[in-house]
């Protein structure tokens, strides 16, 4: 069944979540900190052996630099924040890493190559092993995630649902187009975007992570341009 990886992958979070959140608001608050700040280090290294294995420099700093000039001018940032303080406000949500939660889990669970391939071995019809496997291990995660950020980290779901598969669904109508260097340069933009997060979360320095979101399309567009204009 279409689809069929990613909605399992949704109820996983879904299920993980809620526990870590039933969890997290047992433990006493000192716990969750620590927690908060060992998933900090986590996402830093997580960030780091992502953004590792790009290979084109130019086009991930050019990607970079024209995402977050973008963001900044649409001010993705605030705009996100407004939003945020909307949705917390319709759920009655006092959580204060509300935003964080969502996106460092967004970026988690659909930056990684596993996601990617994942999803296009799906639309092509070559099954959902790689996504039901990817299911469990963002269960196990969205449940220490959802224990220090919470409710969050369980509406990640929701642009889970429209990344991860909206690129099954463009597999599934237009055959293999995601060549493997796209993927290997966008799992290393999202990859120091997690750097990025880490860091907020660490309390080291609040960076506008969010205005740099842009990258992430625009180093499909330049990974895409590099190889077939300028293939050497």
């Amino acid at each position: 069944m279409i689809l069929q990886g990613t909605i399992v992958n949704v109820i996983a979070v879904l299920i993980g979540s809620t526990v870590g959140i039933i969890v997290g608001t047992r433990l006493p608050q000192r716990i969750v900190k620590s927690v908060f700040q060992a998933l900090g280090l986590f996402t830093v290294v997580i960030g780091i052996i992502m953004a590792l294995k790009g290979n084109e420099m130019l086009v991930i700093v050019f990607s970079l630099i024209v995402g977050t000039i973008i963001g900044e001018v649409l001010h993705i940032d605030e705009n996100t924040e407004r939003i945020s303080g909307k949705i917390k406000g319709i759920f009655k949500i006092g959580n204060p890493h509300f935003s964080d939660g969502l996106v460092t889990s967004f970026l988690l669970f659909c930056m990684g190559a596993m996601t990617i391939v994942g999803a296009i071995d799906e639309g092509l019809g070559n099954g959902s092993e790689v996504l039901l496997t990817k299911s469990m291990m963002d269960g196990f995660s969205s449940m220490a995630l959802a224990s220090a950020m919470g409710i969050g980290v369980t509406f990640s779901v929701i642009p889970m649902l429209i990344y991860q598969g909206g690129i099954t669904l463009l597999a599934y109508w237009l055959g293999d187009f995601i060549a493997q260097q796209i993927v290997t340069e966008l799992t290393s933009v999202g990859g120091i975007l997690l750097i990025g997060l880490g860091i907020n979360i660490l309390e080291i320095k609040q960076l506008k992570v969010m205005n740099m979101l842009p990258a992430l399309i625009l180093v499909i567009v330049f990974t895409w341009i590099k190889i077939s204009w300028f293939p050497n």
